[in-house]
């Protein structure tokens, strides 16, 4: 701030020693040294919040750049649908006009198909051959017995 070299600060006390006396020096040294703390004291007060709006401006505008870019970002991904949109529907239009000309007429639907019946010498176990199946009541051979 100022700039006191030391002949002058020693200048300046010698006034002051001078003018006020060895027995007021002492009190008027404690009251300015209060004085300069507290104009130092408000002095950083105002520094730090004058540093923190800057901040929460700054932050603010970074706040907005972000947004600004997402928005554009949303704008060419939806720009991008619906361009490839646009494209699938253009090819299943050209598929179809070349497909067109192959499918056959009009056709009836076919008849449903009925489940014929399961044959009855068929195995009760699922995966099991007539072969390991019993095929009559006498028989009753144990599996791979043969």
């Amino acid at each position: 701030m100022f700039d006191l070299g030391f002949g002058e600060l020693l200048l300046i006390a010698v006034v002051a020693l001078v003018v006020l006396g060895p027995e007021r020096l002492p009190k008027a040294a404690r009251f300015a040294g209060l004085w300069v703390r507290r104009a130092r004291a408000q002095w950083y007060s105002v520094k730090s919040e004058l540093e923190r709006e800057l901040a929460a401006e700054e932050l603010k505008r970074s706040i907005d750049e972000t947004r600004e870019a997402a928005g554009d970002l949303r704008d060419r991904v939806r720009a991008s649908g619906d361009e490839v949109r646009r494209d699938f529907e253009r090819m299943r239009g050209e598929v179809s006009d070349a497909i067109e000309p192959w499918a056959p007429a009009a056709s009836p639907a076919p008849a449903p198909a009925v489940d014929a019946p399961a044959p009855a010498d068929a195995a009760a176990e699922p995966g099991a051959t007539s072969d390991d199946a019993p095929s009559g009541p006498g028989d009753t051979h144990v599996r791979g017995d043969r």
